[in-house]
This record gives structure tokens, C-alpha cells and sequence, in this order.
């Protein structure tokens, strides 16, 4: 997520309440999470196990539990509660704000576009020509969607991340400040959801189309004319390359690769990076070759076992 314009490291600090190391005037750009950083971001770690990951990473500001040596060329923001300090950015720059109407009268409709009653559609929404919203759709703000895109009844885009800190007393929620993208000519069936970036952009690709109940994780990233069949759920920060297909109650874990022209049979698990170009099947995941084999050989255990009587 980008900041409305840059802001000095010594106003952010301001900002959060939390000491900071560098120059005053150092400039920040915006805040991301670590798999999508870029120079001028601000990114936090919250555990020793991660310090050198984020340390490392393209953020050059890094919001930290601990004051450690600052890697040249950028600045820390030393808080006693990172997870906390990076929730109040998000509130601070991305607030949630209440709808007095249906349609927000902040939203860009294009021509042609048709949206059916009992929609929903928030602040800062862009829906491109000649689509058709069916009814019950909520769009959450800031959504973008391109031209001649089909949404069905009932479906949720933008809803929260599923992201949480155990803490004592509770589960304590990321607060989500991104948006979710759909490229040109999408179909999404009825009753999917689609969640929003933390602070990035959970991407549908051109021409992809998903059937009913189907759950898209934030900032998952999905390219061009894949498909997904009925009640496949794919899980956070997920990439997925171009003509892709998931089949019916297939998923993923989070944070994997699954690679172009891959084919997901139903009720697999997706448990890690997988190449294109291949089947796949199981769970854990295996390619259909393998799978098969493994099969044939466990039919023949029990004739195995047998003769070694």
C-alpha cells in the first residue's frame, strides 16, 4: 500500500509513538507485507527468527522489537509491539468508512455495466464497460474491476484477510488495507469470496473464470484463463500462473507456486510449489503418474506379504 504522498521517517514515528534509527527526513514511501516490499516501504518483524529476513528484504524501513545494527541505506522504527504499530498505519491511512447508500457515490461504474438490486458496491470501487453485477453482491472498497467482467448473486469481494496474532487474551486480526484487482473478461460464480490484500493486491488475471463457491485467499496473485471449479479454496499469497486448472474441492496452503498449464484433480492438496505442465492428484500432492504407481504397488501387498509367509 502506498502512502498519499511521502512522509519523513520522523513523522511516522511521530505517528506510532516509537523511536526511530535514520535520518529524520528519511523517506517512506508506503508499508507491504514482506513477500511484496519494494524500497520505500515499511515492512515489520516481530521475531528474532525473521530479524535478517526482513532486515535483508527490499523494504527499506524496517519496524522492529528490538534496536540491532541498521543495514546502510535504511532506517528502523524500533516498537515494542510491531504487529500493534503496523495495525495503526493501516487505520491510519486505510480507515474503514461507513456507507450511507447502497452504491457509494464514490464509486466509477462504466458505461454499459449493469448492476443488479441488493448490491453493494463501497468507496473508491472502478468497475469497468459492460459488465453485469447480479444481486446480493457486496464489493468492498477499492476494489478495481476491468471490462465485460460477470458476477454472480451472493458473491463477497474485498473481505478481510484471515490473519491473526495469538496473543494471551485472544486472536488479534492484521487489519487489512489492500484492494483486490479483476482483469478484463473474469467470471465468478455465485457465493465465491475473494479477500483482499493486507496491504497489497489479491490479483484475478485476465479471462480467468471461477464457478460457484469458491474462495480466493489475500494477496494470492492468479493469471490468465485458469479455472476453478465448484468449492476449490485457495489459501493466502498464493501465485498462480497462467491456465491453470483446479478442479472441484481441491486447495492450497499458502505462500507456494503452482506453475502454468498445471492441472489440480478434485479434493487435492495443494501442500507445496508444484511445476507446470503437469497433473496432479492426492493428498499430499503427487503427480497422477506417481500416484498410480504407488497404487498399483499397494495392491499388491497383500500378495507381497504372502509369499514371505
Amino acid at each position: 500500500m502506498k502512502f498519499p504522498k511521502v512522509y519523513p521517517l520522523q513523522e511516522i514515528a511521530q505517528l506510532i509513538g516509537c523511536k526511530h534509527v535514520g535520518d529524520n527526513n528519511f523517506p517512506v514511501h508506503g508499508m507491504n507485507e514482506i513477500h511484496v516490499v519494494e524500497p520505500g516501504d515499511i515492512v515489520f518483524v516481530d521475531h528474532p527468527k525473521y530479524y535478517d529476513k526482513a532486515l535483508q528484504s527490499a523494504a527499506t524501513i524496517v519496524l522492529i522489537n528490538k534496536e540491532v545494527d541498521c543495514p546502510e541505506g535504511k532506517a528502523l522504527l524500533i516498537s515494542d509491539d510491531p504487529f500493534r504499530d503496523f495495525n495503526k498505519l493501516t487505520h491510519h491511512f486505510r480507515p474503514f468508512r461507513y456507507a450511507s447508500t447502497s452504491i457509494s457515490e464514490l464509486a466509477v461504474i462504466g458505461e454499459g455495466t449493469m448492476v443488479q438490486p441488493n448490491c453493494f458496491i463501497g468507496h473508491h470501487v472502478k468497475i469497468g464497460k459492460n459488465c453485469i453485477i447480479h444481486s446480493n453482491v457486496s464489493i468492498y472498497d477499492n476494489t478495481v474491476i476491468g471490462d465485460n467482467v460477470i458476477i454472480h448473486a451472493g458473491t463477497v469481494i474485498g473481505a478481510d484477510a484471515f490473519y491473526y496474532k495469538k496473543r494471551p487474551e485472544g486472536f488479534d486480526q492484521l487489519l487489512s488495507g489492500g484492494r483486490v484487482v479483476i482483469h478484463d473478461n473474469v467470471g465468478i460464480g455465485a457465493l465465491c469470496t475473494i479477500d483482499k490484500g493486507v496491504t497489497g493486491d489479491t490479483t484475478i488475471g485476465e479471462g480467468t473464470k471461477l464457478d460457484n463457491q469458491v474462495h480466493i485467499g489475500h494477496d494470492t496473485v492468479i493469471g490468465k484463463k485458469c479455472l476453478f471449479a465448484a468449492q476449490t479454496g485457495i489459501a493466502g499469497c498464493v501465485v498462480i500462473e497462467d491456465e491453470v486448472t483446479f478442479w472441484g474441492q481441491s486447495g492450497t496452503t499458502s505462500g507456494i507456486t503452482v506453475g502454468t498449464k498445471a492441472v489440480i484433480q478434485g479434493q487435492a492438496g495443494v501442500s507445496k510449489s508444484v511445476e507446470g505442465g503437469k497433473t496432479y492428484t492426492g493428498t499430499p500432492i503427487s503427480e497422477v503418474r506417481d500416484k498410480l504407481k504407488e497404487l498399483a504397488t499397494l495392491r499388491q501387498l497383500p500378495e507381497i506379504i504372502n509369499k514371505l509367509k
